[in-house]
């Protein structure tokens, strides 16, 4: 089939967003939120503040007390070329009069804006730096994991039912990991955390959301689930002022798993992952609820639909879609394919820009915040033009000009205000793009691994976030090496995105072969041509799309 009219017959009853779906939404695009925070909290819990040397018979303790600039300091610690206290050498006391230099033994830590960490308290400077760098990495790796198994297992088993486990564990992990004294242990639940908090909950969060509200609004609920996610990251930098126990501060970011404590309750699964399951009953009796809750009082007949549905089931071959089925046919491979390199390039700048804008002079708290404010233009933005421009253009455009952003501030003195109004640009540009690749990703691919092809894409975007850290690593060999790296593969990302089909004001697809068929011939150069005009089908030939929707209902 083409095009399932029984079931958007079904699903247009409902509306674009009425009372019924606001409700929904609300309870979904909560996991934004938590996602944006698990994220995050680790720049605030194992934050590295600025260092030095131990200076025996001067320093009493490892929290700052003597003044950095006084002379007994200044005597014992050499200068980096800035000007600044080098951070892991000291001059050697046993060569008095040389300027031979040692690695630090201990360390002074000052407190100005973090009063304990797990940097702190595990001393990750220095020559063991990478240390603190790996638990970020292992958080996303369990994000990476996340995407490819919850993905795949809420395609079989429900959105609902992974999201509501995800975010059960996720206030347990959560409140859980603040208690853990050992470094292992701290990696393996960081690990965990990394599967069901900014996984599980988040990517069926968003899956429930584009299958149940209207065409119309799915660009603004998109984008939505991305400045929530934003508004995570500006609440680990308030949480992070108001507390500066490190501990304590885990434990607030864990307690917001409490917001999802009625889910099971209150939150309905998607009507259309049961239709295509078969179980067409549930879906009618969810969309009567909604219905009534709209108060449209419009009548549903459950045996019709109940009926059809068991036809429709007849006349097809009864099959069980996976991730695999993404890569069996040739134009599906190449969207699967395009699409991943696009959400690897976008995680790949975006944090790319981040640690760039981490490295600004100033409040710490104050620069994560505006790391996340500085998001919203563009998301307000791009739910006034993306349902005029089209998702193809402004996800390739934004990708273009946030690598351009990468490479030019590779080449601008770091400190200035240029480049951090370069920097600002980029995150700027980027944060639109990896907000329209999730609602691209979910109108591009049919709904029976709609939440596999989501998994995928986020597994992409999680390795490449993953890798970010270990990239940033070649700035011993260059310093624009990293930068320039991001910004590459941002634009041969940006390019390829032009041969995606457009997918505003295109039915979604349901099946393998209507995801197989969509959008064969149709990129930016051929409908510039204007060779290629869109279809408002993903069955560009099928007589059927000729037939009304009364007339099949009548047969």
């Amino acid at each position: 089939m083409a095009v399932d009219y029984v079931l958007e017959d079904l699903m247009g009853k409902l509306g674009e967003f009425g009372k019924y779906q606001f409700l929904q939404f609300f309870l979904q695009v909560l996991s934004g939120l938590t996602a944006g925070m698990h994220m995050l909290s680790l720049v605030t819990v194992a934050a590295v503040p600025e260092h030095r040397c131990f200076i025996e018979g001067v320093d009493n303790s490892s929290l700052s007390v003597t003044p950095w600039n006084s002379s007994a300091i200044l005597a014992a610690i050499p200068l980096k070329p800035n000007g600044e206290l080098e951070s892991c050498l000291m001059f050697d006391p046993s060569s008095p009069g040389t300027n031979a230099t040692i690695n630090c033994e201990r360390y002074v830590y000052d407190t100005t804006y973090y009063k304990t960490s797990r940097t702190i308290d595990w001393n990750f400077v220095c020559d063991r730096r990478w240390m603190g760098a790996i638990v970020q990495t292992v958080f996303m790796l369990g994000v990476f994991t996340g995407a490819v198994t919850l993905g795949g297992l809420a395609d079989k088993v429900g959105r609902k039912t992974v999201f509501c486990w995800s975010a059960l564990f996720q206030l347990i992990i959560g409140v859980g990991v603040a208690f853990i004294p050992e470094y292992f242990s701290f990696m393996v639940a960081r690990y965990l955390l990394g599967i069901v908090g900014s996984a599980g909950a988040y990517i069926c969060g968003f899956v429930l959301t584009m299958e149940l509200v209207g065409p119309t609004k799915r660009t603004v609920c998109g984008i939505t689930f991305q400045a929530v996610f934003a508004g995570g990251i500006m609440l680990v930098a308030g949480w992070g002022a108001l507390i500066p126990d490190r501990q304590w501060l885990q434990v607030i970011y864990g307690l917001h798993g409490c917001l999802f404590l009625g889910h099971w309750w209150w939150l309905d699964e998607s009507p259309r992952w049961l239709w295509m399951q078969g179980r067409a009953a549930e879906a009618v009796d969810i969309v009567a609820k909604g219905l009534r809750i709209n108060g449209s009082g419009i009548p549903v007949d459950k045996e019709y639909y109940v009926q059809k549905a068991k036809q429709q089931a007849a006349a097809e071959e009864k099959s069980s879609a996976g991730l695999s089925d993404l890569f069996r046919t040739p134009n599906l491979r190449m969207k699967t394919l395009n699409v991943c390199l696009c959400w690897f390039a976008n995680s790949l700048v975006y944090y790319g820009l981040s640690l760039s804008a981490g490295k600004l002079y100033g409040n710490p708290y104050l620069i994560l915040f505006i790391m996340g404010l500085v998001e919203f233009p563009s998301y307000i933005t791009i739910v006034f033009v993306l349902d005029r421009l089209g998702r193809r253009s402004i996800t390739s455009t934004l990708m273009l000009g946030g690598g351009l952003c990468c490479i030019v501030a590779a080449y601008i003195a770091q400190g200035s205000t240029t480049s951090t109004a370069v920097v600002m640009a980029g995150k700027l540009l980027i944060a639109g793009s990896f907000a329209v690749i999730y609602n691209y990703s979910a109108e591009l691919f049919p709904t029976v691994v709609r939440n596999s092809a989501m998994g995928l894409g986020s597994m992409c975007a999680r390795l490449s976030g993953a890798l970010t850290p270990l990239i940033t690593l070649l700035d011993s060999f260059d310093p624009k090496i990293p930068a320039v790296l991001f910004g590459v593969v941002a634009l041969i990302s940006g390019f390829w995105v032009m041969f995606l089909p457009e997918t505003m004001n295109q039915p979604m697809p349901e099946s393998i072969e209507d995801g197989e068929n969509f959008g064969k011939g149709d990129t930016w150069f051929s409908q510039c041509a204007g060779r290629k005009k869109r279809q408002n089908s993903v069955y560009p030939d099928d007589p059927e799309q000729m037939v009304p929707l009364k007339n099949i209902e009548s047969k």
